[in-house]
């Protein structure tokens, strides 16, 4: 029997597969570690789960238009005005079934078979798979340390063709944790406009930055020609706790808009509705959830980001927003563990857990096979007894090989 062939050359999520692995040990009574799934430790919020309790009673339990309910979407428009500095009317959001959802429509609302994205590298994995399931192509560009592990303007001219429709921007960034500036952004905004690209800008992170210097800016605020060619992805899911709870939303030009809510109409008729209530008490409830949270996530990162950079043979820039450490660990290269050679940051993950029982992410599927991505989505005890054992593994493979 035949399938498609496209659906069958999805890649299966290697976060995914190194958290489904990590869970067998541990059912198995292996100590385990794990810094892989980016997903918020703490619980939702209590007020946004007692709205949800109350949508349930007052039996909000039916369909809703299928962009969602009127309340959110303009609760959504205040929230993009007072934070970024954008003007929406609720007929320009379309909240879905998740950030993830928001991203499939938005592909399919731009992409038409053969259209080029340019995804810079390292980038969440879902993005090139996104693009090849609507019939795109994947444009990676990969960012380099020295200018921050973001992309440039030159790079992007270098990678553009008379088929490049869009681009892809995830400030701050999963996996690096890095935060394009205003300046950068407007550089990017500048290219776009110029040669009638579109953005795609991913700010799911947006609230989790930690320096006092650094700020988050929305590419579609730096004028209305930039505007009018970005789609604006954001949701509930790390900001407010709510990953399970999948609501995330575009904002959009009325005309992208408008295609995306038919393409979700059909698709799942609408987001869930009890959700939708619990993300309306979010966004217009106490803020000091958020808050707390994001000074949680700091002192972890500031504890992680000291333990990884006196570990000879791992190195990484300190990052100033989301929740990941990124590790390059090709200092470890040619080292043997149990006598098998290490020549990849996979290889490199698989000693780490069965070795060190530790759970860690490899990047490959990132666009950066030289580097691990660890989650500070844990507790301080559990960061603390993970490093621990990381420190203890390298400095043996490292004397081992003296």
């Amino acid at each position: 029997m035949e399938y498609s062939a496209k659906a069958a050359a999805v890649k299966e999520s290697s976060t995914l597969a190194i958290s489904a692995k990590a869970k067998a040990m541990k059912a198995q009574g292996i100590s385990i570690v794990g810094f892989g799934v980016g997903e918020p430790d703490f619980p939702t919020p209590a007020h946004i789960n007692e709205a949800a309790i109350a949508a349930i009673n007052d039996g909000m339990t039916k369909y809703t238009e299928s962009s969602g309910i009127v309340p959110l979407r303009k609760a959504i428009c205040e929230k993009l005005q007072n934070d970024n500095g954008l003007t929406y009317e609720p007929s320009q959001i379309v909240v879905s079934n998740g950030a993830k959802h928001s991203l499939s429509n938005a592909f399919t609302a731009l992409i038409n078979p053969g259209d080029e994205v340019v995804i810079p590298a390292p980038y969440w994995l879902s993005y090139s798979e996104m693009v090849a399931i609507v019939g795109g192509v994947p444009v990676v560009v990969m960012a380099l340390p020295e200018n921050g592990l973001k992309i440039t303007v030159d790079q992007l001219a270098a990678a553009k063709t008379d088929k490049t429709k869009a681009i892809v921007l995830n400030s701050p960034s999963n996996p690096t944790g890095m935060v394009y500036t205003r300046a950068e952004l407007q550089a990017i905004a500048d290219f776009a406009v110029a040669n009638n690209i579109f953005v795609i800008s991913d700010e799911i992170y947006e609230k989790l930055i930690y320096d006092e210097d650094c700020t988050h800016v929305s590419i579609a605020s730096l004028g209305k020609e930039i505007y009018e060619r970005t789609i604006v992805v954001n949701g509930f899911s790390k900001t407010y706790a709510m990953t399970g709870w999948r609501i995330g939303y575009t904002a959009s030009s009325d005309g992208l808009a408008k295609i995306m809510g038919n393409v979700q109409s059909h698709g799942t008729s609408n987001p869930n509705s009890i959700a939708q209530y619990a993300a309306l008490a979010a966004l217009t409830g106490d803020q000091g959830c958020v808050e707390a949270m994001r000074q949680e996530y700091a002192r972890r990162r500031d504890y992680i980001c000291e333990r990884i950079n006196v570990i000879p043979g791992l190195k990484m820039l300190k990052p100033s927003g989301a929740f990941y450490a990124f590790v390059d660990v090709t200092a470890l290269y040619t080292k043997s563990v149990n006598g098998k050679r290490l020549t990849s940051a996979a290889d490199v993950a698989a000693a780490l857990l069965e070795n060190a029982r530790v759970a860690v992410v490899p990047c490959a599927d990132f666009g950066a096979p030289d580097y691990l991505r660890l989650c500070y989505t844990i507790s301080m005890a559990d960061i603390q007894k993970g490093m621990d054992r990381v420190e203890k593994f390298v400095t043996l493979i490292l004397e081992d090989a003296k």
